[in-house]
């Protein structure tokens, strides 16, 4: 088996095989360790699963200064502390509307502002190609795994993964330009 430094060289040119077999090798441990942070097995899944998509999307630009498990494990963990925050905000809102707190109260202008996030929303996900735009409102609306996507679609669950990350580059890219 080559080392890890031809395995990324071989990564970054698009050797699908390398890829997979850095996917087959790290996938349950890694797996295992979200799980233990995250205390779900199927976002601890869908964590890696993200991971490896975006690793793949972005293998041409791929710098590892530590061992490719080493930064496969950082990355892991700071994708569960990005999401245990999440969920921590997630809780705090919804404590303070359960409070009936003034703070969530919407104004006017938040309404119409709200109106249009969601018709840029629905605008992103209509010009998707494909089944990109089903997979996205079947993962983020309805709260499927992937794999769950993959099999009521008949797809593979790469192919999820490549729709979900096409989506999610779309919204960064339209929120980014909504944002300046």
């Amino acid at each position: 088996m080559p080392g890890e430094k031809e395995i990324i060289r071989r990564i970054r040119q698009g050797d699908i095989r390398s890829f997979e077999t850095l996917f087959r090798s790290s996938y349950v441990s890694l797996v295992r360790y979200a799980g233990s942070l995250v205390k779900d097995t199927d976002t601890a899944e869908e964590i890696v699963q993200e991971l490896f998509t975006s690793l793949w999307q972005e293998r041409k630009n791929l710098k590892i200064k530590s061992t490719v498990t080493g930064y496969l494990f950082r990355s892991v963990h700071n994708r569960c502390l990005h999401h245990l925050e999440h969920l921590r905000v997630v809780g705090k809102h919804r404590d303070a509307v359960m409070a009936g707190s003034d703070i969530l109260t919407a104004s006017a202008d938040d309404e119409v502002n709200y109106a249009e996030l969601q018709k840029t929303v629905a605008d992103v996900i209509e010009n998707l190609p494909g089944k990109c735009g089903q997979i996205f409102i079947m993962s983020r609306f309805d709260g499927l795994k992937y794999r769950e996507i993959s099999e009521k679609l008949g797809v593979s669950v790469k192919t999820v993964e490549s729709c979900m990350g096409r989506a999610l580059r779309e919204f960064r890219k339209i929120l980014f330009e909504h944002g300046k």
